[in-house]
């Protein structure tokens, strides 16, 4: 009988850090230079596609920022909704949150009881990234909301 050990997942931190910084980007163009809590703006991808984005926190050096998509026609479990947090120091932004996983550890065991990938957070940023790119280049509106 052959025993396998399994491997931990070792984050490519110079991707992810690839990866933040181009968030930052993309987020920096979609918010307010000056957000104040509670601040929310609208993007529309198409008819039935509406994202909300939400200043939850603001202080001198970070943001904390929530992504949520308001498509009535979904269940609530297939609407995409993160939580980000800016660094404006270092010019990164990362996702903290996704979905029902509210603190993301930079790797997980596999297989593990909740059945997270070996690296859900490196993947719940490149899906944001994807995400802010179709944002800019297919949204059709932003409107800020009070």
């Amino acid at each position: 009988m052959v025993s396998v050990t399994a491997r931990k997942h070792v984050p490519d931190l110079k991707r992810l850090q690839r990866t933040c910084d181009t968030n930052y980007m993309a987020l920096m163009k979609l918010l307010p230079r000056a957000a104040h809590v509670g601040e929310s703006l609208s993007v529309g991808i198409s008819e039935g596609v509406l994202f909300v984005l939400r200043v939850l926190d603001t202080a001198p050096y970070t943001w904390q920022v929530s992504i949520e998509q308001c498509s009535p026609e979904l269940p609530a479990f297939m609407r995409m909704k993160v939580r980000v947090r800016l660094y404006h120091d270092v010019r990164m932004a990362e996702v903290c949150a996704s979905q029902q996983i509210f603190a993301l550890r930079p790797s997980y065991h596999y297989p593990n009881e909740n059945m997270h990938h070996p690296n859900e957070k490196e993947q719940v940023n490149l899906f944001l990234a994807e995400w802010l790119r179709c944002c800019l280049h297919h949204g059709f509106s932003t409107v800020k909301q009070v």
